[in-house]
């Protein structure tokens, strides 16, 4: 399968500047999957700027 790096870039949510795997979204999941966190995506804009991807966090803001 091709990535479509440039297509998945404009909708990409992550806001870390620098981000290597911004667009790349396998790797970006495996990454994060590798620190017991979740990509940026899956959060809300104001939970995504505190770069708090953990599990935990996500369970709290969709539990509600």
């Amino acid at each position: 399968m091709e990535c479509r790096e440039e297509e998945n870039k404009e909708s990409c949510t992550c806001t870390y500047p620098g981000c290597s795997r911004k667009g790349v979204c396998c790797e970006c999941i495996r990454y994060h999957w590798q620190l017991k966190e979740l990509p940026g995506c899956l959060f809300p804009p104001e939970v995504e700027k505190t770069y708090d991807r953990s599990l935990r966090k996500f369970i709290e803001i969709y539990s509600r």
